[in-house]
């Protein structure tokens, strides 16, 4: 990754992000939150003008047909106590306010473009200090930006957080006052009982990257305490290993039948059926915790697949969900 990341430019990235929003398209995307932290250049000057990268990946995604939510990440370090290494430098800012100086101007040069949102992502508590996340957390909460970070991706997280503030991560996140329903936590792999519960009452969001969980073998998050304590669900990717949008959403039942040993994992109640329930979360509930206020296109499928032969009209989402893939996607409409 770090080669990749340290060859890139405005042109290339360009290019590589047309391909991978060009493939989100097709699979049925319409909404994507990029979680963008290549900012500046190898040995991490910032460019002449210095969000040529941020706005290299936004004109990318408008000219895939996307909406996009340019989630400006923060990075500062390599861990606690460390530094950044030399292949991190380009991702990295020597100040909150150089951050949000980037972040003012994105704002300003997208704030009448109905497909752009910008919103803020300190990278996670590993690589930004506690005071950053506080300061970030503030001005987002101000401006009524997304708010997102990696959170409890892997117990070496947990455990650094631990040494460094003698609170796991969502314990820190709370005393920082940044949890709130536009929180959005990535991974949530290994949250506590009591943290599950912490996020349920900020109603703040965990988006589980279910396909890239399973190609690096992360972990299964606690889906059924998350449920429990009134968290809301979102669903994404964080690498391109596979993409397929209705693998994912699916996975927020499958994975939680295979953590918990039990064939059916929650039941939504009356107003929504299973089904209905994970698509909310892999779309409408997906585009919200990107800043949009809805799914903002509709996804046709190809009622001729053969996966749906001899599938009842009342039970095509059921199938869709529970049997489907993106292969299935004939196309999606504005």
């Amino acid at each position: 990754m770090y080669r990749v990341a340290s060859a890139v430019d405005p042109e290339s990235i360009a290019q590589i992000s047309r391909v991978a929003f060009r493939e989100l398209r097709r699979a049925g995307v319409r909404t994507v939150g990029e979680f963008h932290y290549v900012h500046h250049q190898p040995d991490g000057t910032p460019y002449a003008e210095r969000t040529a990268m941020s706005d290299a990946v936004v004109q990318a995604a408008k000219d895939e047909g996307l909406r996009i939510s340019l989630l400006r990440v923060a990075y500062h370090r390599a861990g606690p106590g460390r530094p950044a290494e030399p292949d991190q430098r380009r991702f990295c800012d020597a100040s909150v306010e150089d951050v949000l100086r980037d972040v003012d101007a994105l704002r300003a040069k997208y704030k009448n473009d109905p497909d752009v949102r910008i919103g803020l992502a300190p990278h996670s508590v590993r690589a930004v200090p506690p005071p950053w996340i506080a300061e970030l957390g503030a001005y987002a909460a101000r401006h009524g930006l997304p708010f997102h970070m990696h959170v409890a991706e892997q117990p070496r997280e947990i455990d650094e957080c631990i040494a460094e503030t003698g609170k796991r991560p969502v314990e820190l996140l709370a005393d920082l006052g940044v949890l709130s329903p536009s929180f959005v936590a990535v991974h949530a792999t290994h949250l506590s009982p009591s943290e599950a519960q912490i996020f349920g009452r900020a109603g703040a969001f965990a988006c589980i990257c279910a396909t890239t969980e399973a190609d690096l073998g992360d972990g299964l998050p606690d889906l059924g305490a998350l449920r429990a304590a009134g968290a809301r669900l979102c669903t994404g990717v964080d690498s391109h290993v596979i993409t397929d949008p209705i693998a994912d959403l699916r996975a927020l039942e499958t994975l939680e039948r295979l953590r918990a040993g039990r064939r059916v994992t929650f039941d939504p109640g009356a107003s929504r059926t299973p089904a209905e329930d994970l698509w909310r979360a892999g779309s409408i509930e997906g585009a919200v915790a990107c800043g949009f206020d809805d799914a903002g296109g509709t996804l046709r499928i190809r009622r001729d697949h053969p996966t749906l032969d001899l599938v009842d009209d009342a039970l095509l989402l059921d199938a869709v969900v529970f049997s489907g893939g993106s292969a299935m996607v004939d196309s999606v409409e504005d």
